[in-house]
């Protein structure tokens, strides 16, 4: 197979950094995988699955601290920070993206040995395991704590000691029972209908705190006061700041640098995406291309974005300089035994349960040169 052109003159280890200049449109719609490759594996997935997976990738127990985020930085300066680190988010997926294309490959593996050699492949697998290890523990952590505490709620009675109250024995049965078998799952794309189901558990979240909002007075009414005596009863609390700076603002960066986290799971959805278009005489078939990828990331960015502002500035306006940096704990403590907020305990729960089995997908990887200047369509 003859060399592209400018190739022969490039140095080893670099692909397709020269091209001319009427390849350069072609190259954006071409398709990533070889029709060889393509028919061997799955049909991919839509566009809406994607943009499910991506947002299930993004989404996580972080949520419940957005709205204490913004208690200290202001509705205007926290909309601010959200605004830049989701511009980051979207314009750091485009130069992966764009790698890609420049590479040839759909692996972080073989990005890092193209970048700096064998080091850079060493370094980008070991960050990987370490950040895919970290972010399995944590959210299983969060289960094996807070799911007893969710289901001794809904009981009347006294249960110690019953084992669906034992969070060790819980989380064993969970994840042979649900993170296991999805784990088990062949491709990312399969996981579009748990990624959906997560993502309607966050945007009932975000309905349950606008609702909540006319729910709680403020001032606080005295009875809450007796049972937390640091909240005060002055009016002057119940007035939103829209710039707010303290001590506290520092630690409102950590949490926005990682609210849009998922750059992990980019590269397994773009190798899935499909799209499907219908006529009235056949099925189109077309390959996932870089602007088609960026659309996906654009728009699951876009919808995170609005459940992550609508449910900060509610909360915000519920609470106030008193919210808590785990939102649900306030509403525990106005509204104990509150069939609904109970409910969104356990739909949080699920959302985060059911991120795990994403997480095990980055590591998917494409063994090989792909050709990037082939073209696929099907007619069905």
């Amino acid at each position: 197979m003859e060399a592209p052109w400018g190739l022969a003159n490039v140095e080893p280890g670099w692909y397709v950094s020269a091209q001319r200049p009427d390849e350069a449109e072609a190259e954006e719609l071409s398709p990533l995988l070889s029709n060889e490759l393509h028919r061997q594996g799955s049909p991919g997935v839509s566009f809406g699955f994607s943009v499910f997976n991506l947002m299930n990738a993004i989404m996580g127990s972080g949520i419940l601290g957005l709205a204490y985020v913004m208690a200290h930085t202001g509705i205007l300066g926290f909309s601010f920070l959200l605004l830049i680190v989701a511009l980051l988010a979207s314009f750091s997926v485009y130069l992966l993206l764009s790698m890609c294309i420049q590479t040839a490959v759909t692996s972080y593996e073989d990005l890092g040995l193209f970048a700096f050699g064998l080091p850079g492949k060493v370094v980008v697998a070991g960050t990987i395991i370490i950040q895919n290890i970290g972010a399995m523990s944590s959210y299983l952590l969060i289960i094996k704590t807070e799911l007893p505490t969710a289901i001794s709620e809904f009981l009347s009675g006294d249960y110690s000691g019953s084992w669906y109250l034992d969070g060790q024995t819980l989380l064993i049965i969970i994840c042979v029972v649900v993170v296991f078998p999805l784990a088990l799952l062949p491709k990312i794309g399969f996981l579009g209908y748990t990624s959906s189901l997560s993502f309607f558990f966050m945007v009932f979240f975000a309905l349950v705190i606008i609702i909540k909002k006319w729910s709680i007075p403020c001032p606080l009414t005295l009875n809450c006061i007796e049972q937390n005596l640091q909240i005060s009863n002055a009016t002057d609390d119940c007035k939103p700041k829209l710039f707010h700076f303290s001590k506290e603002s520092a630690y409102a960066v950590p949490t926005m640098a990682f609210s849009f986290l998922c750059h992990t799971s980019i590269l397994p959805v773009y190798c899935e995406l499909q799209r499907y278009y219908r006529n009235l005489e056949y099925f189109k078939c077309i390959n996932p291309s870089k602007k088609r990828m960026q659309n996906v990331t654009n728009t699951a960015i876009a919808l995170t974005f609005l459940i992550y502002f609508i449910s900060a500035l509610f909360g915000y306006l519920t609470f106030y300089d008193e919210v808590a940096s785990d939102i649900l704990q306030g509403y525990s403590k106005y509204l104990p035994h509150d069939v609904v907020v109970m409910t969104v305990k356990l739909c949080i729960l699920f959302a985060v349960l059911l991120t795990v089995p994403l997480i095990h997908f980055p590591n998917y990887n494409l063994r090989g040169r792909t050709d990037l200047h082939s073209a696929f369509h099907c007619h069905m």
